[in-house]
């Protein structure tokens, strides 16, 4: 089954421990769907290297304004600014037309009522969000259910691999729910497919280089402060 790349309106989970190649998958992801007339934003909890080199970046100030203009912004949210991260969920939700990555998703509060609202609604109000996790038992459950599109890498929790395994049952090639799945090769990964049931085995994401140069010609190479 060909892989089909998210459209600008679902949900992508990303589930991997950490080293396992997930955040640089997810910047790859983001790099093919952004467009140069999309307004997206990145949150970026641990200063991921590959995420603030992207060129053609703006920095966003947690609490200022929400741009209007397109753009790829990136802001880094402390761990005592939870009531910061909630009124910028709210304002995303109000402004509409607006994408989400988030590296860390465990990292956002999972009772989070303003991030809920997002993952539920976010289809009729074009909120497109990738969410990256290394933890997926400490997220919110919706980030699972409201995700058309789940990408597994390695997991070493068997907890963690019990959360994914009831949003992302992966089938053999006679249709049978495999529940204890073959290891892959490094940075490989299962892609499913809430939509049409499908499992895909991707291949390692582009190096960094491929990734930023492709963010390079949607954005430029200039970086930008907000």
């Amino acid at each position: 089954m060909p892989f089909i790349l998210p459209s600008d309106s679902q949900r992508t989970v990303i589930i991997g421990r950490t080293g396992s190649g997930k955040t640089q998958f997810g910047a790859w992801l983001l790099s093919e769907v952004h467009q140069p007339n999309d307004r997206r934003f990145i949150l970026d909890f641990k200063l991921d290297d590959l995420l603030n080199d992207i060129p053609g970046l703006q920095e966003y100030k947690l609490g200022s304004k929400l741009p209007e203009k397109p753009g790829l912004y990136i802001t880094h949210p402390q761990s005592n600014e939870d009531e910061k991260v909630e009124r910028f969920f709210w304002d995303i939700h109000r402004q509409e037309n607006s994408g989400l990555f988030l590296d860390e998703t465990y990292m956002v509060d999972r009772e989070s009522a303003a991030f809920r609202a997002i993952l539920t609604q976010g289809r009729s109000k074009r909120i497109p969000v990738i969410m990256c996790t290394q933890r997926p038992v400490e997220i919110s459950r919706f980030c699972f259910s409201e995700s058309e599109h789940k990408c597994l890498f390695d997991l070493d929790d068997d907890r963690d691999k019990k959360t994914v395994r009831e949003f992302m049952p992966v089938r053999n090639k006679v249709g049978k729910v495999i529940r204890d799945l073959p290891d892959l090769p490094p940075y490989h990964s299962y892609w499913y497919n809430s939509l049409n049931k499908q499992t895909t085995i991707m291949a390692p994401a582009p190096d960094k280089g491929k990734i930023l140069d492709t963010f390079r010609v949607k954005l430029g190479a200039k970086r930008y402060v907000y």
